[in-house]
């Protein structure tokens, strides 16, 4: 009676998740804990859109909508894409969901078959692997590390490319790294794609605003690549939307048809109201949220510099996104009392534990010498984490 179905037993619960749950249990016991685990702006959803939102309750959007959303939230879809992208993309070619989550639930479902290898680039976001396992595809690793900025070369990308390969998900900027290829680096991946036809690209763009260096890239952009590249996208990260759940993508118009086929019988359309505000934050022009950008910039180089302080820390510095993804291998062997650390993993229960500070292990985003912080908080809790992170770290030996 208590069984559950085989196909639970293909899925791990994200770490990301894992360890905010763990915080927020450790915080109900009445212990102070620095929360740095989950990739979520601290900012408030901007008023222009909440007000955006207000109306559409007024003007009473509270009914169903076509499951790949209002048709006039994909034209702004499309417009921004123009705008902002230089991408074509016409109502048709968009689906808008649930969060881009769910966007990439949709494609993975609708393009991969059992056995079919996706290449994802490591580190990547914890969700990828385990959608790919979903669908019962084959998760195809290209490792990189911090002395190349967390980027893979076209070499790596050709070596990697197998007659299985269907799919190859590129992120940037990414999640966990913050890295960000420029637009020479995508333009060589790009060539090495065009030299194997059998696959299609997912450009996860969901940071495409939280950047420091040049603006973010497309790779749809070539033309020649239009045809296979599905452009992933939402309002989560950049608008401080997380909450509102809406995400979309813009692809071919088969790509499209097959996705809004699987919502259709697992969502059908996204929330109605969150439509209205999306719509308000994708018309917006993306300087009306330049301050948030210039705080995380800010924020960046503190928690950088913060870290530099701590001894056995190797830290880089990111292009986008608000992660720091440090290289922690110097304290793997190392002890302290009872505690024993072998690897990342037991490196994050330390720091909870011993220093009240949250953070992800490598390994969810398939490394192994790593862990993930967000800096989406404050000066002064970045400031105290980084104190409290050097202290316990101090008395490992």
């Amino acid at each position: 009676m208590t069984r559950t179905s085989s196909f639970l037993s293909l899925l791990s619960e994200s770490a990301t998740i894992a360890m905010s749950r763990k915080s927020r249990e450790l915080s109900k016991q009445g212990f102070d804990i620095i929360n740095l685990s989950l990739g979520e702006p601290d900012f408030d959803t901007p008023d222009f859109i909440k007000k955006a939102a207000e109306k559409g309750i007024e003007e009473n959007y509270t009914h169903y909508m076509a499951v790949n959303g209002y048709e006039d939230v994909r034209e702004a879809i499309s417009a921004k894409f123009k705008r902002d992208n230089g991408l074509i993309y016409s109502k048709e070619q968009i689906v808008v969901s649930t969060g881009a989550k769910q966007t990439l639930a949709n494609l993975f479902l609708s393009l991969v078959n059992p056995g079919d290898e996706v290449l994802l680039i490591a580190p990547y976001w914890v969700t990828y692997s385990e959608q790919v396992k979903m669908v019962k595809g084959i998760p195809k690793v290209i490792q990189t590390d911090i002395d190349t900025g967390y980027k893979i070369t076209p070499e790596q990308l050709e070596k990697a490319i197998s007659p299985k390969t269907r799919l190859f998900v590129f992120n940037s900027p990414s999640n966990p790294s913050g890295a960000i290829y420029t637009k020479e680096e995508i333009i060589k991946l790009g060539e090495v794609i065009k030299q194997h036809p059998g696959f299609m690209i997912i450009s996860d763009e969901i940071y495409e605003h939280i950047v420091y260096v040049d603006k973010n890239y497309s790779l749809a952009c070539d033309p020649e690549l239009y045809e296979r590249i599905i452009t992933v996208n939402g309002v989560s990260k950049a608008f401080a939307m997380t909450g509102w759940r809406i995400g979309y993508m813009g692809g071919p118009e088969w790509v499209a048809k097959a996705c809004t086929k699987v919502q259709g019988q697992f969502t059908s359309g996204a929330c109605s109201v969150s439509q209205r505000a999306a719509k308000a934050a994708v018309e917006a022009d993306p300087e009306s949220i330049q301050y948030m950008v210039d705080i995380f910039h800010h924020r960046r180089d503190l928690i950088i510099k913060e870290l530099k302080k701590i001894e056995g820390l190797v830290v880089n510095k990111p292009g986008g996104a608000f992660y720091i993804y440090p290289d922690v291998s110097s304290y793997f062997g190392k002890s302290f009392n009872d505690w024993k650390i072998k690897n990342a993993s037991d490196l994050c229960a330390y720091l909870l534990e011993e220093a009240y500070v949250a953070t992800v292990p490598g390994d969810a985003f398939g490394t192994t010498h790593h862990i993930r912080l967000s800096y989406a908080a404050s000066d002064e809790i970045l400031t105290e984490a980084a104190r409290r992170m050097n202290k316990a770290l101090s008395k490992l030996k």
